[in-house]
């Protein structure tokens, strides 16, 4: 869908009026003139605000009435916001629920999925997945009595920048033997490449293998299909792309054919509902993915997705992805042929179907540049050892944003505005 830009302002306004989704702008609350850090943390919209001041209110009127009472009733949120995230994720309701934090459900689900299966114990990941994937997932292998230096295979980056998934492919038949789970990004933190989740769970279910994947970087921006490719389960955040709040509850898919297998961190939450209050001390876990929750709820951490899936729902996740694709593809037109002359360049792939919702611009002196912009106004992050992320959410940035953004990067490195910084971002 990629298209020819022209690469004045002129143009950009022109984009902005013809974009279908530049209305919903108005429902956020963003907090810089340039917000391009939402692949880190959205902002606030007015329907999350809403969700939380009605829990505040329930909690107030109903007291602990509202477990029961509230509408919805808090005793079934991870439920009810599973339900509603389940066509986003290409899911059946009862795969899907909103329970944890998504570094608790790596090592729920990769502890569940070895202690369910037989040996061997391997892992196979890669090795610009996100750090906390490797904590987890090297924790639970030594608290099996493992040595992750043995049982985690890692695949190997070419460029430093992507993942090939030949080399996945090959890595499966290489260590053939010796693993038993795949489990990988869909969208690589640092350079946003999307990876082919169907080519990948195709190839490891070939080999008798489990497919899991972190879907942290790709949902709310990536329309997903994970139970018609039959990917075994899945973990996420909400304060990205969904904009559910810092610290807002995680995700969890668990495809159905493995419900009924016994989590490996019981808790009160994931028994199952008509039973829970009997207070058995024998764990009968829900029938569905609701089993792998563990404690209760936190109320004003869920909350706030209510409303937010409320906007997600409104654009459609496939709009959404149309508008990503095209304001990801400007950003890197812009770089290209306005910054031609610089050491800026691309590290995203720009094929639409490898690309997830943020650009990684890269330059040798990313961090300090980094730094020059969020003094302009213009909030990005920056990521080792030379990216600067830029991520033109659809839902609140428009193409005269990126337009900007681009004349910003132009500018700090024509005046040489980042020499004020050193590195880390202290200004000398």
């Amino acid at each position: 869908m990629t298209r020819d830009f022209r690469p004045t302002e002129e143009a950009a306004r022109e984009y902005d009026r013809e974009n279908p989704l530049a209305s919903f702008r108005e429902r956020f609350a963003v907090p810089d003139e340039l917000y391009l850090d939402g692949n880190s943390l959205g902002p606030i919209s007015d329907a999350a605000a809403a969700a939380v001041d009605r829990a505040v209110d329930q909690w107030r009127g109903l007291g602990i009435r509202a477990w029961t009472e509230a509408e919805p009733p808090w005793f079934e949120y991870g439920e009810r916001l599973g339900d509603r995230l389940a066509p986003h994720l290409g899911a059946r309701e009862s795969e899907v629920v909103a329970a944890n934090s998504t570094t608790v459900n790596i090592h729920t689900l990769i502890g569940t999925f070895l202690d369910a299966g037989d040996d061997p114990p391997g892992i196979l990941v890669d090795d610009l997945d996100f750090p906390t994937d490797h904590y987890a997932i090297r924790a639970q292998l030594r608290q099996r009595g493992y040595d992750p230096d043995e049982h985690l295979v890692v695949v190997e980056s070419r460029d430093g920048r992507t993942i090939e998934e030949d080399d996945v492919v090959a890595a499966m038949d290489e260590h053939e033997g010796d693993l038993s789970i795949v489990f990988l990004p869909s969208v690589l933190y640092r350079s946003g490449q999307l990876l082919d989740l169907e080519r990948i769970t195709e190839a490891a279910h070939d080999r008798g293998l489990l497919a899991g994947f972190d879907l942290a970087h790709s949902v709310g921006v990536v329309p997903h299909d994970l139970s018609g490719i039959g990917v075994d389960f899945g973990v996420w955040c909400h304060y990205k792309y969904l904009n559910a709040g810092p610290g807002a509850i995680g995700g969890l898919y668990v495809n159905e054919r493995h419900h009924g297998t016994m989590p490996a961190l019981a808790g009160w939450w994931g028994h199952e509902k008509e039973t829970q209050f009997e207070m058995n001390t024998t764990f009968t876990p829900a029938s569905d993915a609701g089993a792998w929750q563990i404690g209760t709820v936190n109320v004003f951490s869920a909350a706030p997705l209510f409303g937010a899936l409320d906007i997600l729902d409104d654009a459609g996740i496939e709009t959404v992805r149309e508008q990503s694709l095209d304001l990801t593809a400007y950003l890197m037109t812009l770089v290209d042929e306005r910054l031609a002359d610089t050491e800026y360049s691309i590290g995203t792939p720009r094929e639409d179907d490898r690309r997830g919702g943020h650009v990684a611009v890269e330059h040798p002196e990313a961090d300090r540049i980094s730094e020059a912009l969020r003094e302009r106004g213009v909030i990005v992050d920056f990521r080792p050892p030379n990216v600067i992320r830029v991520c033109p959410a659809p839902l609140y940035v428009g193409y005269e944003d990126v337009f900007r953004a681009v004349e910003h990067l132009e500018a700090i490195v024509e005046t040489g505005a980042y020499e004020r910084y050193d590195v880390g971002g202290d200004v000398t």
